[in-house]
This record gives C-alpha cells, sequence and structure tokens, in this order.
C-alpha cells in the first residue's frame, strides 16, 4: 500500500487501467491523489451511477471521469456531487472561504472528460494544473471535504499567510493514503495496530474513528486511555473540541458512553482510569501502586480475578477501546483489554518512541505503519535521531539496520558501508524557503536563563503573531536546580514579555495563553511550533538521549537546543558538521559499524535496560550509593512525584545524588 495513493472506488476492466495509471503517477512523482466514486465524509450521501471516478490531488482541479455510457446519468451525478460538497461546506462553515459552488465549479473543477479521451497521465495533469495561490487554497479545502480530512476553519482562515509562522499554522491538512485507510476501512480482526513515528498523525486517526464509531454504534461504550496523566487530560480536553468543529450532533455522554482517563486510576473514584473502572465493573479488588506492585501485576491479578469469577463466561465491559502510545504498556494490558472489549481494540504506538528498544521493527506486525512525520521538519527529526543514537560519535550508542530505517520512514541508499539517510520532503513546509533553519543550537554566553529569554526575544522579533502557548521551553536534565532555573525564568518571562506561564510539572496539564515550562516527563502528546530545550551536557544515558531525540521533535517550526559552549556541552565539531550536513545536502551520511561495533552497541544499551522494576533499580542504586535506610523512602516518593517510574538507572542514579544532598542538607 502507497501512503500517496489511495482509492475508494470498484476496480473495473473500464477503469483499470486509469487507476494503474494513476497510481504509477503519485508514487513516481511522490504526489498524493485519491480516487473516489463518492464523497466519503458524510455518509447520508447515495449516488445512482456508479461509472464516474472524482480524481484529487493538490494543485490539480477536481477532476470527474466518466467511464459510462450514459451521458445524463454523468450530469447529474455531477450535480449531486457539487450540490452535496457545497452542503458539507456550509456545515463545516467553509463556505466563507471557498465561496459557494456556482463560483469554485468554474475555476477548480473539470467535468468534460471521458475516459477514452485521456492518454498519457501527465499531459492530464499538466492541463488541469492550478498555479493561483488563492485558488490553490480553496482547492485543498475542498479535498479535504471530499476525504473527511476536516480542518478547523478558524485556523485555517481566509487570506493567503505571509509569515513563516502562519504559513504552517494555517497549513491544510489532508490525510495521507494510510491514514485515510484506517478511518475508512472496516477491520477484519478485533485488535488493530497502528504505528508511527512521533507526530505521524495517530492520535488524530484515533480521534476520527472514535467519533465515527460514537455515531454509528449508538450503544456503544468505547473507552480512550494512555498511560500518561497530561496526555488523559489533554484528549479528554480535545474530544469535545473535536467533536464540535466535527459538527456531531450527538451529546458526549461522559462515563455512561464514553471514557478518556489514564490507564491506573485512583481508589476513590471509579471512573479515574481503564484499570479501576475494569475493577468497579467486574467488582474486583484494585490494586493501587506500591513498591511491589507494578501497573502490569495489577492487571494480570485482574485477568486471573475477572476469569475466575466468570468462568461460565466474561460479560463486556465495553464495546471499543482506543489505546495511544501503547509502546507505554506490556501485554499484561493488552490481555487484560482484549478480556473485556465486545468487537474491537485499536492500538496506536509510537516506533521509534524509545531508541533504545530492543526491537524498533516489532515481531508483531501493525496493521497500519505510518512512515511520515507530519509534525516536524524532516532536518530536525533527522538530527534528533543522529544526536540520540550517537550516530555522530566515533562509539555509537545504537545502530539500525536497513529494514528498521525504512520502518521509521526513512529512505535508505548504502555506499561503501556508508548509509545515506533521507526523508520526503513535507507537504506542511512546501511553501517555505527548503532551506529554512527548523533548529539551532545556542550557547549561552553568560546563564541559561538569560539565554532564554533572548531566544523568546528572537521568535517574538521574527514573528509578530506568536503566542505565549506557541513556545514550549523544557528541562532535559533530572537535577534538582532545573526547578529553581524553571521558576527564575518564570519570573523573567512575566517582567518581560507579561506573559503567563504554565510549569507542567506541577499542573499535569496544558493550559490556553500560557507558555508552558516543563521536565522531560509531562510533554508526551504536546506539540508547540517552538521548543527550546535546555541542557547543561549532554550524557549517555539512554533516558536521557531518549528524551533528548523527543524532546527536540516537539516543535513544528522550530526547535532551540540551548547548552552550555561546546568544551562543556559535549557538543562535539562532528555533531555540528552532522547538522550542517543534513541542512545543506537533507540527509545523514553515517559510517555503518562493524559487525563487533554492533555487537558492543547491542551488548551496552541491553544491559542498560535490563528489566528490573522500578522498585529493584532503587535498592541498587541505594546499595552502591550507600544510602541510609532512613532516607530511602523519602527518594522513592520522590521519583512516584516526579514521574520517574520509567526512567533507567544511570538517570536514577543521577537524581538521588543530587536529591541525597537537598534532604541531608534540611
Amino acid at each position: 500500500m502507497s501512503s500517496y495513493f489511495f482509492l475508494e472506488a470498484e476496480k473495473k476492466a473500464k477503469n483499470a487501467s486509469l487507476i494503474d495509471a494513476l497510481k504509477d503517477y503519485s508514487e513516481s512523482n511522490q504526489t498524493l491523489v485519491y480516487v473516489l466514486d463518492r464523497p466519503l465524509t458524510d455518509q447520508k450521501y447515495s449516488y445512482k451511477y456508479s461509472d464516474a471516478l472524482i480524481v484529487l490531488s493538490s494543485k490539480k482541479k477536481i477532476t470527474i471521469i466518466d467511464y459510462g455510457n450514459n451521458k445524463n446519468k454523468y450530469k447529474d451525478f455531477v450535480e449531486d456531487i457539487i450540490e452535496d460538497i457545497g452542503s458539507i461546506s456550509d456545515k463545516y462553515l467553509y463556505k466563507d472561504v471557498v465561496g459557494r459552488p456556482r463560483i469554485w465549479r468554474k475555476s477548480l473543477l473539470e467535468t468534460d472528460l471521458s475516459i477514452n479521451e485521456i492518454g498519457d497521465i501527465n499531459q492530464l495533469f499538466d492541463s488541469i494544473s492550478l498555479s493561483d495561490e488563492a485558488d490553490n487554497k480553496k482547492l485543498d479545502l475542498l479535498i479535504s471535504l471530499f476525504i473527511g480530512s476536516i480542518n478547523n476553519i478558524d485556523r485555517v482562515k481566509e487570506e493567503v499567510p505571509t509569515t513563516t509562522l502562519d504559513k504552517v499554522k494555517q497549513k491544510i491538512q489532508l490525510f495521507d493514503g494510510d491514514q485515510t485507510r484506517f478511518i475508512y476501512q472496516n477491520p477484519d480482526k478485533k485488535k488493530i495496530r497502528i504505528q508511527g513515528l512521533s507526530g505521524t498523525g495517530k492520535t488524530e486517526l484515533l480521534l476520527h474513528k472514535l467519533k465515527d464509531l460514537y455515531i454509528n454504534d449508538s450503544k456503544s461504550k468505547i473507552f480512550l486511555t494512555c498511560h500518561n496523566k497530561i496526555l488523559a487530560n489533554n484528549l479528554q480536553k480535545r474530544i469535545p473540541d473535536f467533536f464540535n468543529f466535527m459538527k456531531v450532533e450527538q451529546q458526549i455522554e461522559w462515563n455512561s458512553r464514553l471514557w478518556c482517563t489514564n490507564a491506573w486510576g485512583s481508589n476513590s473514584y471509579p471512573n479515574s482510569g481503564a484499570y479501576r473502572f475494569l475493577c468497579a465493573f467486574y467488582k474486583i479488588p484494585f490494586y493501587k501502586y506500591s513498591y511491589q506492585m507494578s501497573f502490569s501485576k495489577a492487571c494480570q491479578l485482574a485477568i486471573n480475578d475477572i476469569k475466575e469469577k466468570y468462568s461460565d463466561g466474561i460479560p463486556p465491559a465495553l464495546t471499543y477501546m482506543f489505546i495511544d502510545e501503547s509502546q507505554d504498556f506490556d501485554d499484561a494490558f493488552f490481555e487484560l483489554c482484549d478480556l473485556v472489549t465486545e468487537k474491537n481494540i485499536y492500538i496506536a504506538g509510537d516506533i521509534f518512541q524509545s531508541i533504545f528498544d530492543e526491537n524498533i521493527s516489532s515481531t508483531i506486525e501493525p496493521d497500519f505503519l505510518l512512515g511520515k512525520c507530519y509534525r516536524t521538519d524532516p532536518k530536525t527529526l533527522m538530527f534528533a535521531h543522529g544526536l540520540g543514537m550517537g550516530l555522530f560519535e566515533k562509539t555509537k550508542l545504537r545502530w539500525l539496520e536497513e529494514k528498521e530505517w525504512k520502518d521509521c520512514g526513512y529512505n535508505v541508499e548504502i555506499k561503501d558501508s556508508k548509509y545515506h539517510l533521507s526523508r520526503e520532503p513535507l507537504k506542511r513546509f512546501e511553501d517555505l524557503d527548503e532551506n529554512f533553519e527548523s533548529l539551532r543550537i545556542v550557547e549561552i554566553e553568560r546563564n541559561f536563563s538569560d539565554t532564554v529569554i533572548q531566544t523568546i526575544t528572537e521568535i517574538v522579533k521574527e514573528n509578530e503573531t506568536v503566542k505565549p502557548e506557541d513556545i514550549g521551553i523544557i528541562l532535559l536534565d533530572s537535577t534538582r536546580d532545573i526547578y529553581e532555573l524553571a521558576d527564575i525564568v518564570e519570573v523573567k518571562i512575566q517582567k518581560e514579555f507579561g506573559w503567563n506561564v504554565n510549569k507542567a510539572y506541577e499542573t499535569k496539564e496544558k493550559q490556553p495563553d500560557t507558555l508552558l515550562i516543563s521536565n522531560r516527563n509531562n510533554v508526551k502528546g504536546l506539540e508547540f511550533p517552538f521548543v527550546i530545550c535546555v541542557t547543561k551536557r549532554i550524557t549517555d544515558s539512554p533516558s536521557y538521549r531518549n528524551s533528548l531525540y523527543t524532546m527536540l521533535t516537539r516543535s513544528f517550526i522550530k526547535s532551540y537546543f540551548v547548552t552550555q559552549p561546546s568544551h562543556k556541552s559535549g557538543i562535539t565539531e562532528d555533531m555540528y558538521e552532522g547538522l550542517k550536513h543534513i541542512v545543506s545536502h537533507k540527509e545523514m551520511v553515517i559510517q555503518e559499524p562493524s559487525k563487533k561495533e554492533k555487537e558492543t552497541i547491542q551488548t551496552r544499551f541491553k544491559y542498560s535496560l535490563k528489566k528490573l522494576s522500578h522498585f529493584d533499580l532503587m535498592m541498587e542504586i541505594f546499595k552502591e550509593l550507600k544510602v541510609d535506610k532512613k532516607y530511602q523512602d523519602t527518594l522513592m516518593q520522590a521519583t512516584q512525584q516526579m514521574d520517574m517510574i520509567e526512567s533507567d538507572q544511570s538517570t536514577l542514579k543521577e537524581f538521588v545524588k543530587d536529591n541525597l544532598k537537598y534532604i541531608k542538607g534540611k
């Protein structure tokens, strides 16, 4: 299946050659082409003529091609399509931007072609090309109405944007072939897995699928869950907004038909978590977190209790389940979900959430593999991968083989034991200068807080429409003094810009009209036009390197990597050269490690991520650092409060050493 081509029409002898030619064109030109027999957005419309194809592609007129023998029915079909798209346009408030059908049909629609008149596909697309920017914007909006990729018209706006920020913010998003298939393809299995890099649109697709099931299966009970609390809160707020702009007329029946929480929950409130809800539904014991009770163990106990209690047949608690950020869970939670769900479970995960996962290409093949990251400029993504995996260093920290690179969306060419890794350009950035700066390394001059303020000042100066919520500041280090830095930066931001600041590690949520400051544990699922990542020094900790990769790719315009001068920060000349080559050549060129080096890499990161429980890891650290027993419980609780349960040994060790000084000093 191609991400560039989507077909939702019956392939027949009369149209097969044309469909094949359109597919070949889309792939060879890396251009999205949709071939439909009707609009997909609203299933209430029906059509009596079935011998026509609707061909959609950006910067090309909407083209309806007749391959039948009934001109009158074809003419009625065209008029019905125009009328229905006009109605859908009115429903989603597009009409003020695209105009009435009698206006756009003159310049944006081609209907006078029969299949016999089409010879060369390249000539066809040349003949229907558009060059006017305003027309192309209207066209993309119309295409979005055909395929259901509805854009918030308040964000897109009527004017053709001129600034970089507004060009990217207002870019009309269209589903690619893989994304469209996920939404409209009916599953033939219970578990449907969707995988892709962070920023490939997985969460957005889940919301579309959730909306369709909520509307079309009126008696369904649906649960959307994830591991992270701040992401769950964000999703719970997004659902009503999403339903509103998708014009869903049904009211959301929270906690009776639809739930959206994190996975665990608390004992005091049955609807506070997916696991907690299931314990209440089946009237089985609920286990809260303790040093000896992991989430996986709690799920396994729930499975055993449910099977034992309902040996004659388990009543389903839910009709559908949606699991976001599935890489945060293990098999016990998926088995529990399978046990209690009647119909389908949609599982969305990041193929590359941890760059130190043993298996990037899972042994369980996903049903939908999304290779294109639509959030982040490819240059930023490549450098973040290179920096996170140590690819610019003599001793690499991680290596992927050819298939794994391809599964992560890379084009791979191997020459003389060197991997040439590149990514396809994105439509989101096509209106910008291809050499626009999407990532910058910023070395501090005096101190971190002043440099952060200078960076914000630069962003504001270059982007006159920027808002506080467009900027995220992420503190990558685990030491206590990052929170002192956050306090200083908060005061300076309020003084310099008059903006409110949201410390996400305290609020556990994203707030409107505020600039977000966070540690690296509370930004999952969030994105910003501009991200400022702050660190004293690059370390080799797998947890740190993975956070470095994920945090740098939270931006969809530009990431600033703020650190000390290179002799203190660990930023090497090879890293600078790697970034320079990515910017100028749009590729990474990496020497393949030798067989012996690969074995060393494999052994090193396997050992660093050995599967000990959080409790056992902490006890090892206490023993190594000779931490007095009277301090151990306080330090354990501190790691829980700072969402460090999933952190690796080196990160936890650094945290303990830093906080032990603070505790002893009290």
